[in-house]
């Protein structure tokens, strides 16, 4: 019932965001493989709900995937692409390197999606569905997902280095790389609850829970015990310690706590302008779901390649 409540509210969002002229690429459609592909999003849920029953850690790992796609030149499923002779892929860049999962699930998709509709559903698309469900398996709100991108022939490695916001970022420079991609600091600060779920390694808050001061004592020390000073650089620690598989409005109550794991999570709550909206959504999970999908819709469509541009991959690891 909240899940279908949820789509609704979402798809009136969606028909505001639209009429707006907020999400300017109007080329994008969620009914854009309605007679080209029936069974698109069945297929996908389905190859989902298995991934995320199987090890509900895959889902924000999905989520995190298509994060790291938008924000390098657009969600056209460049970091999907393997390194060739001729393309040097962004698996490797510094954010990417060890740390994106989930590659194999799209595959998995992938193939089912051709065996029923041959050369016609982009991997981008395939991303961005799988997104949307992945919240949605773990608990979060679901909502109309706009279809019509196509695959980038190319990747970039050094605008995955460039773009994608590092764990030690200030929050002036979230809200200015955020800002680089038409999303606001509210959106931004709704995104950044996607932490909610998922783990992430020691190398990216080992600073933050020895050097900093803006951390609860006995939470740092909690992490300490699997993040050493030196060494175990590749150890996992959970974003959201009371809700690690359930995405909910638990991230945005442990920031009020000062139990943010990375430092660019605390930088939300830490006498700044997104105080205000860290204490909204760890009050209300409906208002953080109706943000958040708001938020992931406006990033699903930045730079998007539509009509002619680009390509329909067969395989989401090389171009055809």
């Amino acid at each position: 019932m909240a899940s279908s409540t949820y789509y609704f509210a979402s798809l009136f969002l969606l028909c505001w965001l639209l009429a707006s002229s907020t999400i300017a690429n109007t080329q994008l459609s969620p009914n854009f493989y309605a007679r080209s592909c029936p069974r698109l999003e069945n297929i996908v849920r389905f190859t989902m709900a298995h991934v995320v029953r199987q090890e509900p850690r895959m889902g924000a790992s999905i989520l995190r995937l298509f994060f790291h796609d938008c924000f390098v030149n657009g969600c056209d499923a460049s970091v999907l692409l393997d390194d060739t002779p001729t393309i040097q892929g962004e698996k490797n860049a510094y954010p990417n390197q060890n740390s994106l999962r989930g590659f194999e699930v799209i595959d998995r998709i992938k193939t089912s999606v051709e065996a029923s509709c041959r050369d016609t559903v982009s991997c981008a698309d395939i991303l961005a569905l799988a997104a949307r469900d992945a919240v949605n398996l773990l608990g979060g709100p679901t909502w109309p997902v706009l279809l019509g991108r196509r695959d980038t022939r190319t990747a970039s490695m050094s605008a995955a280095n460039d773009n994608l916001p590092p764990p030690t970022a200030s929050l002036s420079a979230l809200i200015s790389i955020f800002a680089s991609k038409n999303l606001t600091a509210r959106d931004m600060t709704a995104l950044s609850g996607a932490h909610t779920v998922g783990q992430a390694r020691c190398s990216s808050f080992r600073s933050h829970i020895y050097n900093e001061p803006n951390i609860d004592y006995s939470f740092a020390t909690v992490q300490k015990s699997a993040c050493p000073v030196v060494g175990g650089d590749d150890n996992l620690a959970a974003l959201d310690m009371s809700t690690p598989t359930r995405f909910d409005n638990g991230y945005f109550r442990n920031l009020m706590a000062r139990r943010g794991l990375l430092h660019s999570d605390q930088e939300l709550f830490n006498g700044g302008s997104q105080d205000a909206w860290v204490r909204l959504y760890a009050r209300s999970n409906h208002a953080l779901a109706q943000d958040f999908i708001v938020a992931m819709v406006k990033m699903g469509n930045i730079t998007p390649l539509t009509g002619f541009n680009g390509e329909i991959r067969r395989n989401c690891r090389f171009v055809n």
